[in-house]
C-alpha cells in the first residue's frame, strides 16, 4: 500500500504490454497539489454564504448528531472551500483532519463502473452484449414467479437475456440480500450466503448469485443490488488481474490518488475516523461493526463496497469525470464515455427510487430539480455511501462538491441539506 507512485509508473509501459491495460495507466502521475482559488468569490461563491455551511456543520456536531466531517468544494478546477469539522474520534478527542481517510462504502460503485468502462473502451464488450457471454453461469437465469402449492419457488424463463447495460444500471434482476428489501429472492440470497460478510471473493459471490432466481424481468425495473460486484468480477475476467490491483494501476496511480485503498490497511489505520451511529436513546455511539466489516475488504476487494479515500483524493477522481475523463494530462475515459455514463440510461417506464432523479452507468442523475425538491442543476450526477458520504458533480456549473463523514446508516437529510447550502452559496 506504500508503493512509490513514481517507481510504479516507471514500469507501467511494460505492464501495459504484458497485462493489456488501457493506455491511461501508462501516463505519468499528476504532479503537485490541486489548485486553490485565490478567494471563493474568484470562482463564483460567496464567502459569507459559505459561512452558513460552516455553521450548519458545527451545529450538527454540537448537537451530537455527528462527530466530525470534511467538506471539499471545487469550481472551475480550483478548490473554493475545504474544511474539517469536529473530531475523528469522540473518546480521544482527536481532531478531524482534511487528510482523514474515510470508508466510502457505496461510493466505491462509481469507481467500479469507471474501471469496467475502461475495458469497454478497449473494445472488450458492448453494452448490449448478453452477460452470459462473459459469465456463462448466467445462461440459465430464470425469473422468480412465486411459489407453488407445496411452497416451492416457481421460476419462468426471462423474456430477454441480461445485458451488460442492465448490470451497469441495476436493471438486471439481481437483489441485495435484504439490505433494502425483504423479498423472497433477497431472503434466498441471505440463505445462500450472498453477503459481503460471508463471501471471500468476487468469484464466490457472483457464482452464488448465478444460482439464484432473478427478482424481476431484466430491463423492467430498477432495483439496487449486487450489480456492481458483477461489474467488478467482469473487470477481473476481462483484465486477468484482481479487481483492486486493476483499480490501482488503471485509476488510482495514474490520477495520483495516493491515499485511496481498499479496506483498512494497518499502516494507515490511525487516519480513519471512527464510524458512529445513534443508539436507541438517540445518543451518538461508536459503530464498531462498521469498522470490523471494512477490515475484510483490505484483502477481499468487492465492487459495491470497500474503497477508502481522502476528500482530496476523491476530488481527483470526480474532477476527472467533470473534465470529460481527463485530469492533469492523464486520460482515463473519453468525453463521450463520460457523457454516456452520466446520462439517464434507464429504460422508459422504469421508476427510480427518488423523484426527479434517474440512473446512468454507476451514478444517479438529476433530471428535474423541482421534482427532486432541492436546488441544483439538471444533469448533475453523483452517488452517496452508507456512512453519509456524498459526491456531487455538476457539469453546467463546472462544480464538484464532496461531503465526507462516518455516520451509519446514511443520513439522507444531511446530504440534502449539504446540497442546499452549497448551491445557495453559488452566486455567479
Amino acid at each position: 500500500m506504500h508503493d512509490n507512485p513514481r517507481l510504479l509508473l516507471s514500469t507501467l509501459a511494460s505492464l501495459v504490454l504484458c497485462a493489456g491495460l488501457p493506455a491511461a495507466a501508462a501516463s505519468a502521475a499528476p504532479a503537485g497539489a490541486f489548485p486553490r482559488a485565490a478567494t471563493p468569490e474568484s470562482v463564483g461563491f460567496s464567502r459569507e454564504r459559505l459561512g452558513r455551511l460552516d455553521r450548519w456543520a458545527e451545529a450538527e456536531i454540537a448537537q451530537k448528531r455527528k462527530a466530525g466531517a470534511v467538506v471539499l468544494i471545487a469550481r472551475h478546477g480550483k478548490i473554493a472551500w475545504e474544511r474539517a469539522y469536529g473530531v475523528a474520534d469522540v473518546a480521544s478527542g482527536k481532531a478531524m483532519r482534511t487528510d482523514a481517510i474515510f470508508r466510502l462504502f457505496s461510493m466505491t460503485k462509481p469507481i467500479t463502473s469507471v474501471a469496467l468502462l475502461t475495458l469497454y473502451e478497449r473494445g472488450d464488450f458492448q453494452l448490449t452484449d448478453p452477460l452470459e457471454r462473459f459469465i456463462p453461469a448466467f445462461k440459465d437465469a430464470a425469473v422468480y414467479a412465486g411459489v407453488d402449492a407445496t411452497g416451492q419457488a416457481r421460476v419462468t424463463p426471462p423474456k430477454r437475456k441480461i445485458t451488460l447495460q442492465d448490470v451497469f444500471r441495476h436493471t438486471a434482476g439481481f437483489a441485495y440480500a435484504a439490505y433494502f428489501e425483504e423479498t423472497p429472492v433477497d431472503k434466498a440470497y441471505l440463505a445462500a450466503g450472498i453477503e459481503y460478510a460471508h463471501a471471500d471473493s468476487l468469484e464466490e459471490l457472483v457464482n452464488r448469485m448465478s444460482a439464484m432466481p432473478l427478482l424481476y424481468e431484466p430491463g423492467e425495473r430498477w432495483v439496487y443490488s449486487f450489480a456492481h460486484d458483477v461489474q467488478a468480477y467482469l473487470v477481473e475476467r476481462l483484465s486477468g488481474m484482481r479487481f483492486d490491483e486493476y483499480c490501482r494501476r488503471t485509476i488510482f496511480t495514474p490520477l495520483g490518488m495516493k491515499d485511496t485503498v481498499f479496506g483498512t490497511p494497518p499502516e494507515r489505520s490511525d487516519r480513519y475516523p471512527t464510524t458512529y451511529k445513534l443508539d436507541a436513546s438517540g445518543a451518538l455511539v461508536a459503530d464498531t461493526s462498521a469498522q470490523d466489516s471494512y477490515r475484510r475488504y483490505t484483502t477481499r476487494p468487492f465492487g459495491g463496497v470497500g474503497v477508502a479515500s481522502t476528500a482530496a483524493d476523491f476530488l481527483r477522481f470526480a474532477q476527472m469525470l467533470l473534465n470529460g475523463g481527463r485530469l492533469d494530462g492523464v486520460r482515463i475515459l473519453s468525453p463521450k464515455t463520460v457523457e454516456l455514463m452520466s446520462t439517464d440510461n434507464l429504460p422508459p417506464g422504469t421508476a427510480y427510487w427518488a423523484p426527479g432523479m434517474r440512473y446512468g452507468l454507476g451514478v444517479a442523475v438529476l433530471t428535474d430539480p423541482a421534482q427532486a425538491g432541492n436546488i441544483g442543476s439538471k444533469g448533475e450526477y453523483g452517488w452517496p455511501g452508507l456512512a453519509s458520504t456524498w459526491m456531487d458533480i455538476d457539469p453546467s456549473e463546472d462544480l464538484v462538491a464532496l461531503l465526507f463523514t462516518q455516520f451509519t446508516p446514511r443520513d439522507v437529510r444531511f446530504g440534502e441539506e449539504f446540497q442546499t447550502l452549497v448551491y445557495q452559496a453559488l452566486v455567479k
